[in-house]
């Protein structure tokens, strides 16, 4: 009797044992997917800490499986380079916009043109159809996962402005595409970088400055300007990618690649959504100075759009020197656009 409870204390020791044992090695196999997130938007920007909450949104449906360490602002990798940045694995995922390498991205970059915008919904949707319809190389090599736009980039001024010929001559701070919206509208252009242009309007050397009506409060310009024109036919976009490194993507589970796909798909309509609510929230800021809005006829509207038309023909004409179908492009994007109105 008494041996057989030495044998079966001992096999109960044993048994417990191997279970203890076993605990480290099922834990080394539930470890977590460590990524890195390079972002440009400064951490306290409303469309980084979205990003915060889709980082949370992964993190929640994958069960733990994956754990994202966030770099806003910058600190991974500057703006311009985040995207290589990607690609060379320095990040696992990355966003900024595809203007900061202007020449790089030359299908995607045709979303910035001045379409005649009048939403970020519309501007997003819309960077998102020109993808899926013309699956362009110059992202093949990263994996997608959202594509968004800014609202509608127009004109705030110090002066009063009704028609086209009132900005003749007229300093406007633009750079990039910009620059070129504003001087085909017959203004000059100030090369002033963001966070320079308060003191640019508030001093003069600037007179007025284009830009999404998020603006006027994200970076207080409704303090220093008196109108805001709503150039809706001339305005333009900056289309913005989250995109992963692709080895990275490939090396994931597919339940967690579904997760990140079903995630992402939520966020770039939230990502829309955001960018007309903080315009709003510009323009409100804007009427409490008691400032104004400017809101052109549908005659003088038109002019204003036939006058930045060159642009979008230089583009196409562009593009098809590169071998793209730039006019098929153009037409995509200005009928797409119709079809929202």
């Amino acid at each position: 009797m008494k041996k057989s409870f030495m044998v079966k204390f001992f096999l109960f020791v044993f048994f417990v044992s191997v279970c203890f044992v076993s605990i480290p090695s099922i834990a080394g196999a539930q470890k977590a997917i460590e990524l890195s997130f390079s972002n440009f938007f400064p951490a306290a920007h409303k469309n980084s800490k979205i990003m915060e909450e889709w980082i949370k949104e992964i993190e929640k449906r994958t069960g733990g499986k994956v754990k994202i360490k966030y770099y806003p602002g910058g600190t991974l990798t500057p703006a311009a380079q985040v995207y290589d940045g990607v690609v060379k694995g320095i990040s696992d995922i990355g966003e900024s916009c595809f203007a900061y390498t202007r020449g790089k991205f030359p299908v995607m970059e045709a979303v910035d043109l001045p379409f005649g915008y009048k939403s970020g919904v519309i501007a997003t949707n819309l960077v998102n159809a020109v993808y899926q319809k013309f699956q362009p190389k110059e992202l093949a090599d990263v994996k997608v996962l959202i594509l968004h736009a800014h609202g509608p980039g127009i004109i705030h001024t110090k002066f009063p402005v009704s028609k086209l010929e009132d900005l003749k001559g007229r300093k406007i701070r633009a750079t990039g595409l910009a620059s070129k919206v504003v001087t085909a509208l017959g203004a000059a252009p100030v090369g002033t970088a963001m966070g320079e242009t308060y003191d640019a309007l508030r001093t003069g050397v600037a007179e007025g400055a284009m830009a999404p009506a998020e603006a006027l409060q994200g970076w207080k310009w409704g303090e220093v300007v008196a109108n805001t024109v709503q150039n809706f036919g001339s305005a333009y976009t900056t289309a913005m990618f989250v995109v992963m490194n692709k080895g990275k993507w490939n090396s994931l589970p597919k339940d967690v690649q579904k997760v990140f796909e079903d995630v992402s798909k939520e966020y770039t309509q939230k990502q829309a959504q955001l960018w007309d609510a903080i315009d709003k929230e510009g323009y409100d800021f804007l009427k409490s100075k008691g400032n104004k809005i400017v809101q052109l006829s549908a005659a003088e509207d038109a002019r204003w759009a036939k006058a930045v038309q060159p642009l979008l023909d230089e583009y196409a004409k562009g593009a098809k020197a590169k071998g793209l179908p730039g006019d098929q492009i153009v037409k995509f994007c200005k009928d797409f656009i119709a079809k929202q109105k």
